[in-house]
């Protein structure tokens, strides 16, 4: 017998073997099962279920369902985990959201004027899959100088400038500079831009 050795190409894997294991004689199971056999049903695994009513907000964006609620005074309760929520009753100022949400997840960002003067600052993150819940994050502004979360959120350069925080300031510190808080900060006008002579 021939020490020799053949390689066969079997639907794009190779195989290596002698002459004899090369071609396997008709009627004769074939030496690799695997290249022979198609991905079966069980091989794949299943597709995660999805929320039909997060299918219909996703298929929205970039409008929310409370776009029509900007700048009308109502009821808000802005819902927060692992805090309590926030009611009040004010306006919805902005919101934005991201233009589409290919792989099934995206942020909604809100801010909100109360009719005490105080803004509320709201990220939610969402997800079309069935088993995985909706994230939410919400902080308050309180523009009095007692307050202490204005005071925790004043940074040093604002104490030597001796300058009031404002509200625009503590949604940058809430939000940050992401694409989808630069597209929220356009909602007013300029007024988050940085002005130079």
């Amino acid at each position: 017998m021939s020490s020799e050795s053949t390689t066969v190409l079997v639907r794009g894997e190779t195989i290596q073997g002698s002459p004899a294991e090369a071609s396997p004689a008709e009627g004769s199971p074939p030496q690799n099962p695997k290249a022979q056999s198609a991905p079966t049903a069980k091989d794949v695994p299943p597709a995660k279920p999805v929320s039909e009513a997060k299918l219909v907000m996703q298929s929205r964006l970039p409008e929310l369902a409370d776009a029509p609620d900007v700048g009308v005074q109502k009821a808000h309760t802005v819902i927060r985990d692992g805090k309590a929520d926030i009611a009040f009753t004010g306006t919805l100022l902005a919101s934005a959201a991201p233009p589409s949400a290919p792989k099934g997840h995206w942020q909604e960002y809100r801010i909100y004027e109360t009719n005490g003067g105080k803004h509320v600052f709201s990220k939610v993150g969402r997800s079309v899959f069935a088993d995985e819940s909706d994230t939410h994050e919400a902080e308050v502004f309180d523009p009095s100088p007692t307050s202490v979360p204005t005071q925790l959120l004043r940074g040093a350069r604002d104490l030597a400038r001796s300058r009031p925080l404002e509200w625009m300031d503590a949604a940058v510190t809430f939000f940050g500079y992401d694409p989808l808080a630069k597209a929220l900060y356009r909602r007013f006008n300029g007024q988050f831009e940085e002005h130079i002579s």
